[in-house]
């Protein structure tokens, strides 16, 4: 049977000054989960669904929305046979949408394509993914409305891959010279990818990720920190903001390493231990923050402001699964329905990493500001600042000496920022607004 990667001032008191709202997904069973999100843009989100009873029953389903959450619109998936299982979902507008589907017994599968918002659903590429035994469907994605891809294991000695130009009308298989050539028993994930613009990569079980930058064209092969990214002994998750930006979470047991890469998985930092209590990490595009939710304990939210460095655990009200954003204020993590009306998911209303005041023992003043600030650490005669904007970029860095330090703030852009200041023993991030 083929593995499936699709469940792929304060002390460091940040916070979100946002809340998750809940959103019903409108499906009529109970526990319906959502194994992926996949945002087109503020209105339009589409989403596959999962038993979350704990039964294991096979499901073929989807919601949408087009009007950003407030009402959703659930439906069939029609694979021609109801034990395919659906692997992702790639939608590009309200009414066209892609969707990957496997037997997990003899692989095969394919694509599937709605161009009416999922009333139907028509098989592309029937000349793909047809060796028994060897053609495991594993995942799909577009770039746009004309180009997508389409990935599965080796067949005949190299990794059965498709590329379209046309919306799925025509299919064309990469030519093995192309790609590099699997190890020994290589093989993919079902659901196993991340995608950024033109970029795309996918994990395989001899810790390899295979990337594009040139939308499916050419491609490399690069080892990851790991052995595998879906065994039960080891596996990963990654995720980019970028092409080149991006974080690996390692497993083994009970234990997660941590990396990050700077140049799109050709080389990855040094191992760190990871700090953070929740573990479904997703970049807001863009950005080095990173927000972690959780179904298991303990559940709820936690942020990253700095690739993943440290954590803030931010709120534990519910079970949030599978989480996407599109940006610093817009963004949806997967919840369990609990009827047509109630439930399902939740979409988060305001904006991230505001921080909240309890007991402030640095203080930077004035606020708000034009042209300098006073830093003060009373308790400390080091520390370090470190300033990002609302997009979660860093803005300006500096080493303080002494408990009160002046810095100049006239160079910065009218808007607010976030000012980390840090310690040996305390961390506080201050939002300041420049005039």
């Amino acid at each position: 049977m083929k593995k499936s990667l699709l469940f792929l001032s304060l002390i460091a008191s940040l916070s979100m000054n946002a809340q998750w709202t809940a959103q019903a997904t409108g499906f009529t069973d109970q526990f319906r989960g959502l194994s992926e999100i996949r945002i087109v843009d503020a209105n339009t989100v589409w989403a596959v669904a999962y038993d979350g009873s704990g039964g294991g029953a096979n499901v073929q389903e989807f919601t949408r929305t087009t009007d950003g959450g407030s009402s959703w619109t659930p439906g069939l998936i029609d694979a021609g046979n109801p034990d395919l299982r659906i692997t992702n979902i790639s939608p590009v507008s309200g009414d066209t949408a892609w969707v990957g589907a496997f037997d997990e017994n003899d692989g095969l599968g394919g694509v599937f394509k709605t161009s009416d918002a999922g009333v139907t659903w028509e098989q592309q590429n029937f000349a793909g993914y047809t060796t028994a035994g060897e053609s495991w469907f594993n995942c799909v994605h577009f770039f746009d409305g004309n180009v997508g891809l389409t990935m599965g294991d080796p067949e005949n000695g190299e990794f059965e891959i498709y590329r379209t130009t046309d919306g799925g009308n025509t299919w064309t298989r990469i030519a093995a010279a192309t790609l590099p050539n699997p190890l020994s028993g290589e093989y993919g994930y079902n659901g196993g990818y991340a995608a950024n613009g033109d970029s795309f990569w996918f994990t395989t079980n001899k810790g390899r990720l295979y990337r594009t930058t040139d939308r499916g064209v050419t491609w490399n092969a690069y080892q990851a920190p790991l052995t595998d990214f879906g065994s039960a002994a080891q596996s990963g998750s990654v995720d980019f903001s970028s092409a080149s930006n991006g974080y690996l979470l390692k497993t083994v047991g009970t234990t997660y390493t941590y990396y990050t890469t700077t140049n799109g998985a050709q080389t990855w930092s040094a191992a760190a231990p990871f700090t953070g209590t929740r573990r479904i990490l997703s970049y807001v595009p863009g950005t080095n923050v990173i927000v972690a939710t959780s179904q298991a304990a303990p559940v709820g939210t936690s942020v990253s402001v700095d690739n993943g460095t440290t954590w803030t655990d931010v709120e534990s009200g519910d079970q949030r699964g599978a989480n996407a954003f599109l940006n610093m204020t817009t963004g949806w993590s997967a919840g369990f329905s609990t009827d047509e009306v109630t439930g399902g998911i939740f979409k988060l209303t305001g904006q991230l990493g505001v921080s909240t005041a309890n007991a402030a023992k640095f203080r930077v003043f004035p606020n708000p500001a034009s042209s300098t600030v006073t830093v003060s650490t009373p308790e400390v005669d080091a520390a370090k600042l470190s300033v990002t904007d609302l997009s979660g970029k860093v803005v300006m860095t500096r080493t303080l000496s002494g408990m009160e330090n002046t810095v100049d703030i006239s160079t910065l852009s009218t808007g607010a920022y976030f000012f980390e200041v840090s310690s040996d023993s305390k961390k506080e991030v201050i939002k300041i607004l420049k005039n």
